[in-house]
């Protein structure tokens, strides 16, 4: 009766119709999911969003990586299975302190032997599902974060526009002066623990809970950012400048590094019985990211005294010089990999519950005390809100006060025309500079005038350098004009 049950389980003994329903069914399905990602990578192409075309680009590949991981699985079953070990090894550093639970069929070439399978046929096949909870778990945590992260500095936009205002202007004239400590920035950060580094570090770590980032704070660090890169009294858009950077941190958190794959394989191996991981385990993501958020809120209070040791009178405002010595190992773009870690190591930690619970029931030997489903699944949570409403918008503002700039200082529109650019003067140099080419610069020459409406004179000055092309007006587009202004001055003096 076994074997007739055996049977009636493979396809030699399932209808025809019910094999073509079930594949009929899954195709449907992952094409309507295709064709969803699809509309999206159209969405954001129309909307000139490269950043998040890349961010979605990352996660098909880490869902690729993730769908052959679980097809090795599926493909290795057997061969895994009748690898023996002897049964003391076998029994060793299980998650459940009795080894009653769950008994799964042995090999027969391992039970003859008196031995048993590395793992068995139904373990690799209950670890496919972990992999399938754990895709959808770190999408959904980065997308959440991310979307949590742009809620809060909505605001942002609000104060952007007010640095446009009249009222603004003459708040932080440049013409008035004032001591350090009267000023708003100062007033917040210039307290009596501020020089005071046991002091300082408890007062960071507090804030960060309790308006991490002020108007103060924005408009001074916007103010240090302008005078460090730009001139004076510059119009830059600073808070779409930090939207843009944002999106391309986006597609860094959505991949997945190996190092976090070997810690992901660390905190696998120590959910053995008798480590008690639930007292320990969740509380790394916790704590990692009250260090971050401690160390951005330092950040700015250093700026702050860094400049008020520089001088105790401004003009205007306060000015912070951004400089890369404020961040751990000088190098900023180190706590974007430590917010990566955290983020997926927490939606570890969050899928692996889940998985657990779904396979095993909520109080199988995983999560058998209720201190480990409480602490599991309240530090999950607290994670996933602090970083996405407390520390994303503290990240995205204090990292940008490194030494240099990133690229995203460019809209996609300055990009575009500063490559058309680039791609016109090197054609039109390459026919100057070539014995041959007088007449083929000279047509050169009138297709350019003629395409810009003027007459074949101005092509003695290189129209090439005289154009960008813009798909639509910029914000940004005035600070490509210096550039170019010195391009066409330069070529001036080589043709003189």
């Amino acid at each position: 009766m076994a074997g007739d049950e055996e049977t009636a389980n493979t396809l030699e003994a399932t209808p025809t119709w019910a094999v073509a329903t079930v594949v009929f069914v899954l195709i449907v399905i992952s094409i309507i999911i295709e064709y969803l990602l699809h509309l999206l990578h159209k969405y954001f192409h129309r909307l000139k969003r490269k950043s998040l075309i890349q961010a979605l680009d990352k996660i098909k590949s880490e869902l690729m990586l993730l769908g052959f991981i679980s097809l090795l699985l599926t493909v290795g079953q057997k061969p895994i299975a009748n690898i023996c070990i002897p049964k003391s090894v076998g029994e060793s550093f299980l998650p459940c302190k009795s080894s009653t639970f769950g008994h799964a069929v042995e090999e027969t070439k391992c039970s003859d032997q008196g031995k048993v399978s590395l793992m068995s046929r139904e373990g690799a096949y209950e670890l496919q599902y972990l992999i399938f909870v754990l895709a959808m778990f770190h999408v959904s945590s980065c997308v959440l974060t991310f979307a949590l992260g742009m809620a809060k500095m909505k605001r942002w936009e609000s104060w952007e526009a007010e640095t446009r205002t009249l009222e603004y202007q003459f708040s932080y004239d440049p013409r008035r002066f004032q001591l350090t400590y009267q000023t708003s920035f100062g007033k917040r950060h210039l307290k009596c623990w501020s020089d005071n580094r046991l002091l300082r570090w408890p007062a960071s770590f507090v804030r960060q809970f309790f308006n991490s980032v002020s108007k103060s704070d924005y408009f001074t660090l916007r103010h240090g950012f302008i005078m460090a890169h730009f001139a004076e009294g510059s119009h830059f858009n600073f808070q779409k400048y930090i939207r843009r950077n944002l999106e391309k941190d986006f597609g860094v958190v959505m991949g997945i590094s190996w190092w976090i794959w070997l810690f992901s394989v660390f905190v696998i191996f120590f959910n053995a019985h008798g480590f008690y991981n639930y007292l320990w385990v969740p509380f790394i993501p916790l704590v990692m990211l009250l260090l971050v958020g401690t160390k951005l809120q330092g950040i700015i209070t250093k700026m702050c005294l860094d400049s008020h040791d520089k001088s105790h009178v401004v003009r205007g405002t306060l000015l912070v010089k951004p400089s890369n010595h404020f961040f751990w190992f000088n190098w900023p773009q180190l706590l974007l990999h430590l917010l990566h870690f955290i983020l997926f190591q927490n939606s570890f930690q969050l899928a692996f519950f889940t998985w657990t619970w779904y396979k095993f029931g909520l109080r199988s030997c995983f999560h058998h005390e209720t201190e480990d489903i409480v602490i599991r699944l309240g530090m999950g949570v607290i994670v996933q809100i602090l970083c996405g409403y407390v520390t994303l918008p503290l990240y995205a503002l204090v990292t940008q006060m490194g030494t240099s700039m990133r690229k995203a200082v460019f809209t996609e529109n300055v990009v575009k025309g500063l490559k058309k650019w680039r791609a016109k003067a090197r054609k039109n140099l390459a026919l100057r500079n070539h014995p041959h080419s007088a007449r083929l610069s000279l047509d050169a020459s009138l297709e350019t005038s003629l395409s810009l409406g003027t007459s074949p004179s101005f092509s003695g000055h290189d129209a090439s350098f005289s154009t960008v092309d813009f798909d639509r007006p910029s914000d940004d587009a005035e600070y490509v004009a210096l550039e170019i202004r010195e391009a066409q001055k330069a070529q001036g003096e080589t043709n003189a």
